[in-house]
């Protein structure tokens, strides 16, 4: 009789949960085709509720970053020197999600954003009579004090980024 239940014990373990963290720690870390890891721009869960983002009804790039991923895209920061784009008051955060590439204006209020976004032409997401300098057709999005310029060829991806930021910023 004890034999059978030896059996068993492998199973028993499994299902308390013995086993999980080694297997947890190796693929929770995403790598490239290479097997290097890839740095986030979110910071891991364990250390989200040590550092809170703020909830004014108004985006932070703590707030834009925890959005993106929760809506399935993998984000990683862009590190160039500062380059302000023509229309834009404000400096762009840039992002890569995938293969794509998402800048986004962060304004102190959406005040801002409107006077911005009032002298653009919101095709080519450049100001009025100008030309365009994306180098390929950008998605314009505006949310409250942000405005994001995503430039892929996906427009199921275009379409999920609109979503994920009109939905609005985190409400207080």
């Amino acid at each position: 009789m004890p034999r059978n239940l030896l059996r068993f014990y492998p199973v028993f373990l499994l299902a308390c949960g013995h086993g999980r963290e080694a297997s947890r720690s190796d693929s929770a870390a995403p790598t490239d085709a290479g097997g290097a890891r890839i740095e986030s721009a979110v910071p891991a869960a364990s250390s989200t509720a040590k550092t809170s983002c703020p909830r004014t009804g108004l985006w932070a790039q703590c707030s834009l970053e925890k959005r993106l991923t929760q809506s399935g895209f993998v984000v990683s920061r862009v590190k160039e020197p500062e380059r302000r784009r023509a229309g834009f008051s404000v400096p762009p955060a840039i992002y890569r999600l995938g293969r794509s590439r998402l800048e986004v204006f962060i304004y102190q209020d959406s005040a801002g954003a409107r006077r911005d976004m009032a002298k653009l032409d919101t095709l080519t997401a450049s100001p009025r009579d100008a030309p365009s300098e994306w180098g390929m057709a950008p998605t314009l999005v505006r949310s409250a004090n942000l405005l994001a310029v995503f430039l892929t060829d996906s427009p199921q991806q275009a379409e999920r980024l609109t979503l994920a930021l009109t939905a609005g910023a985190p409400q207080p």
